[in-house]
C-alpha cells in the first residue's frame, strides 16, 4: 500500500508515450499551456475594469440632450 517509486512513474511514461505517441502529446501540452494562460489573463483583466464600448446611439443621445439644453434655456415646454 506504499507509494509509487520512481521506477513505476518511469513505466507509466513510457507505456504513455507508447500507447499516444510524442506528437499528441506535445499537442496536449501545448493546448493545456495555453489553457492556463488564458485563465491567469482572464483572471487579471477581471480586476480592471471593464473598458467602455462605443453606442451606436450614444449620437442620437446626445443630440437629444443638446436640444433639451437649448428647449431649458428658452424656456419652452420639452417635447
Amino acid at each position: 500500500m506504499g507509494g509509487f517509486s520512481l521506477w513505476h512513474w518511469l513505466i507509466v511514461l513510457v507505456i504513455v508515450v507508447l500507447v499516444f505517441g510524442t506528437k499528441r502529446l506535445g499537442n496536449v501540452g501545448k493546448d493545456l499551456g495555453e489553457a492556463v494562460k488564458g485563465f491567469k489573463k482572464g483572471m487579471t483583466d477581471e480586476d480592471k475594469p471593464a473598458a467602455r464600448l462605443p453606442d451606436a446611439n450614444r449620437e442620437e443621445q446626445d443630440v437629444r440632450d443638446r436640444e433639451r439644453r437649448e428647449q431649458e434655456q428658452r424656456n419652452e415646454p420639452p417635447r
